[in-house]
């Protein structure tokens, strides 16, 4: 479990794809950056589990599920990822609660200046945009943001500098894709309202009867 709070950002030294799974060497830009095999990391989003270390070089293996479901599908020796260590239950909660999985791929749409910010808008999936909700939370490439605004065809949220600075975003443009993972509690509300186990009387699911007087 994580908090969408990067610690630092990591640079992809080399990646060995199998028929199945890839292995991913990762350098964090913090030197230290305490890690230990087993560990739990998020690459940009993606909860990975520390298989080796060398130096300050760590191993992780990317397994065919999160290949199909991440960006990390399409990265490469060269790119930059943001990185965060799992949550401790002493540690301040500053962000929201990430589980590092991913629920679907959004794409950058356009960049708007307001002050000293960014407001980034992305294009998401039909199948997750009845999770975002304005002023609720996302994480994306595992950075926990406010949504600003739902628009038809995704969402938006504001960049402060800091952010932009500590984490890849600076580098992302209109047409880049990024790891979108809703908030798990919109998650589960969801799928009990889908699955009718939350009865509103007379037999109808709460979603039926939602429906049913126009919501």
């Amino acid at each position: 479990m994580f908090t969408g709070l990067v610690e630092t950002t990591g640079v992809i030294r080399r990646i060995d794809r199998g028929d199945d799974s890839a292995l991913l060497d990762i350098q964090p830009a913090l030197q230290p950056y305490e890690a230990a095999i087993g560990d739990s990391i998020a690459l940009s989003g993606v909860c990975l589990t520390v298989e080796s270390l060398d130096g300050a070089v760590i191993r992780f293996r990317a397994v065919h599920e999160t290949l199909q479901r991440s960006t990390l599908a399409f990265a490469k020796a060269g790119d930059e990822v943001n990185l965060e260590r799992s949550l401790r239950l002493s540690d301040r909660l500053g962000g929201h609660l990430v589980l590092g999985h991913v629920d679907a791929l959004a794409s950058i749409v356009r960049d708007r200046h307001a002050g000293d910010s960014i407001l980034r808008t992305f294009r998401a999936p039909d199948s997750i945009r009845m999770l975002l909700a304005e002023k609720g939370s996302v994480a994306v490439d595992g950075i926990s943001l406010t949504i600003a605004e739902c628009t038809a065809e995704g969402f938006t949220v504001s960049f402060i500098p800091h952010t932009l600075a500590a984490t890849t975003m600076k580098n992302k443009h209109a047409g880049d894709r990024v790891n979108i993972e809703c908030d798990v509690l919109a998650r589960y509300i969801f799928h009990l309202l889908k699955s009718g186990r939350i009865d509103a009387g007379n037999g109808q699911s709460l979603l039926s009867k939602l429906e049913s007087n126009g919501f």
